[in-house]
């Protein structure tokens, strides 16, 4: 069985190794669609929608509005702390593909129900452009 729940946030980043213009500081209104998949429990239920809300919600608050620097992005993580923003620093650049990791690692940091067992996050930049990641849970 498989139970998605979709999120949107506002976020900025920018690819300093890029040939094109999202080389640029820019943003973007991501969405993300985030799939649980497992075995229904004697209720009949995977994961309550409101749990999947519970679990998830906290890491898109942390995202939204803020701008997700690389930490080898020195020059703008300094600048961005210099001018007082909400920066979230990850380990790797923030193409969609590491800004569905970073998700996903976030989410199974938390306490999951057991019949789970595969996670997969699809994180759109765009409307018709997504990067999507998948874990086995256990």
């Amino acid at each position: 069985m498989k139970v998605s729940k979709e999120f949107r946030w506002e976020m900025a980043h920018r690819l300093p190794f890029h040939k094109g213009r999202c080389k640029n500081l820019h943003g973007h209104t991501y969405k993300a669609l985030i799939q649980f998949e497992g075995e229904l429990d004697k209720n009949g239920m995977l994961i309550d929608f409101y749990d999947i809300y519970r679990i998830v919600n906290p890491v898109i608050d942390e995202l939204d509005h803020s701008i997700i620097c690389d930490k080898n992005d020195t020059e703008l993580v300094e600048i961005a702390n210099k001018i007082n923003e909400r920066v979230v620093i990850i380990d790797k650049p923030t193409t969609a593909e590491n800004i569905s990791i970073y998700i996903t690692e976030k989410i199974i940091q938390s306490s999951l129900p057991d019949n789970l067992n595969q996670i997969t996050i699809r994180v759109y930049e765009t409307p018709d452009a997504f990067a999507e990641y998948s874990l086995k849970i256990k």
